[in-house]
Order: C-alpha cells, then structure tokens, then sequence
C-alpha cells in the first residue's frame, strides 16, 4: 500500500462510474474510512455522482471526501482500484466481440492506475471476469497477490441467499462455498455450505440442492432477464466492498476470489475462484480444500473454459502474420 502519514485516511479508487461503481463508492463513503475517486470517460457523470453522494453524507452524517474525475492523475497514489471498466454484451454481439472490447478496455485502464498507483491493490469486476483478470496482471506486472478478481464473494452471496429462502432461514446463519470461473461453469460446494453449521445436504433432498446450485451458477442471468435493460449492480458493488474492507483493514477475510493458481488444486497458470486470505497485502494465502473426484473434474472444467478464453485474448494481441 501507498505511505501514508500518520492521520491521512486511505485512497481507493473506482474506475468505472456505471451502476455498479456507483454502488462501490456510494457504500465506501457510508464507510467512511477511505476517501473515493470516481473516474469514468464520460465528461460530468463521475463529477455528478461524487458530489451527489458528498450531499448524502451531509444527511447520513459521513464525511468521505469523494472525487469525481475524468484524469487519471487524481488516482495517484491509490491503495485499492477497483476496475470495473467494460461494457455488456449487445444483441448480435459475439462473444468474442466482447471478449476483444472489454480485453482493450481493462488492459488501458491497468496501464494508466499502475503508472500512477505502483503499490495498489487491484481488484478486477469487468467480464467476462477470470479471462479480465489476466488482462490486467498482464499488464499491470504486479505480484500475483496485488491482482484480484471479485465473483465468488458475489456467487457466495447468491448462493446463501437461495439457502436462506429455501430453508426460511435467517442468511446471517448460513455459510456458501463456492469455487471455479465466474458464470454456468462455477463450482458450489454444497457438502461445504452450512445452516448454523449444518450442512446444507443433511437439511435438503439431493434434488432440490442441485436446484439451488443450478440456480446460483445461473443468477446473474437470472437479474438480467428480470430488469430486461440492465444486469446485476447492488449486491455486486457490496461484494467488492467486503473485498476492500479487508484489504483496507487487514482483516484477513477468508474470502472465495479469483486469483492466479500456480499449481494449488493441480491448476496452474489460470486465474480461477478459490478461497484465499485478504489482508493489507492483498491475497495472503490460498487455502485448499480436499474435493471429491466430481468436484475436481468440475473444477478443471472450469478452469479450462477460462483457458480458452485467455487462448482467444492472446489471438487478438498476436501481431498480424
């Protein structure tokens, strides 16, 4: 993290003021233990959203300093970024259409934060979101522990909330474990997911816990055919702020994030969701857990399908032949 002198309160910025950076530093500044900056390209919308959100506080009594920029220069010195530069996919759009967009994209913002912030923490939410996060290290040339990306706080979220209303429980008693890639290929881990220490599969039939885990790996899908316009913004904003506390705070959470596997799980070179410890430093250590045959092979799936897409990111940076 940057120096700071005794007093000075903290820096995170959020690149991307869009719902989901929106949600990230109105919840930071009702934190109150950071400053903000909000930057996104378009002119007047960070500004706008920055100084809304300082008028909130004078009502709910915080005093985050938030600034809204379209100049990278106002990151400097930052001790998280938060990235969730991107864009969705349009109809008629392929996927590698996106894939190449969004690749541009997380790679320039990575280029500008790390000139000017060379000792953040990185946290990636851009999609597709394990293939973005090696957009990022990539670039960024920082340790493996600085450059995180945040989806299985978010699928964890999902998942324990599916438990808590399918058991009509309280979700502050119920613990979700979650692994694998961001999307339909995530990896839940029921015999692992608990009610008050209980798990989940000695209070459920096997049907209806496949239910539930189908559901959680198709939730983001779910929000989107919902809202019909728009995907998923609050409970993915809170997840990466649970992140940042624990960076800011050196909590040293156990939290599921995908981070680069350099042979924990006999996955090697893939950025992948898996348990980790975050702390000032950003990831501490990964912890493993022993998985069932199944488990394993569900995983290695995963992490295959985030190869093919890293394979693809790489086709569109080779030199023309």
């Amino acid at each position: 993290m940057a120096t700071r002198l005794a007093g000075e309160r903290r820096k995170v910025t959020v690149v991307g003021a869009g719902m989901v950076g929106g949600t990230v530093a109105q919840t930071l500044a009702q934190r109150d233990y950071a400053d903000v900056v909000l930057l996104d390209i378009v002119e007047g919308m960070p500004q706008g959203k920055a100084l809304d959100l300082m008028q909130a506080g004078a009502v709910l009594g915080y005093g985050t300093r938030l600034t809204g920029t379209n100049d990278y220069a106002d990151t400097a010195d930052s001790d998280v970024v938060v990235i969730t530069s991107g864009i969705a996919r349009k109809p008629g759009m392929s996927r590698d259409d996106l894939l190449k967009t969004n690749m541009g994209i997380v790679r320039g913002v990575t280029e500008q934060v790390v000139a000017t912030s060379p000792d953040a923490v990185l946290i990636v939410v851009s999609n597709p979101l394990d293939a973005m996060c090696h957009a990022a290290f990539d670039v960024a040339g920082f340790p493996r522990e600085r450059v995180i990306g945040m989806a299985g706080v978010l699928d964890a979220a999902r998942f324990k909330t599916f438990i808590a209303m399918e058991l009509d429980v309280s979700v502050e008693d119920v613990s979700a474990f979650v692994l694998g890639g961001h999307g339909d290929t995530m990896v839940p881990l029921s015999r692992y997911s608990t009610v008050a220490g209980i798990p989940i599969t000695e209070l459920l039939s096997a049907e209806r816990v496949r239910a539930l885990e189908e559901r959680t790996a198709s939730g983001g899908a779910e929000i989107v055919g919902l809202l019909k316009t728009g995907s998923a913004y609050y409970a993915p904003g809170v997840s990466v702020v649970e992140m940042v506390d624990a960076v800011l705070l050196d909590k040293k959470r156990v939290l599921p994030c995908s981070v680069l596997l350099q042979g924990e799980y006999g996955i090697d070179d893939v950025f992948v969701g898996v348990p980790v410890t975050l702390g000032a430093a950003g990831m501490g250590r990964i912890i493993e857990v022993t998985l069932t045959d199944a488990e394993r092979a569900a995983l290695a799936k995963s992490a295959d399908s985030v190869r093919e897409l890293v394979a693809a990111m790489a086709t569109f940076s080779a030199p023309d032949a």
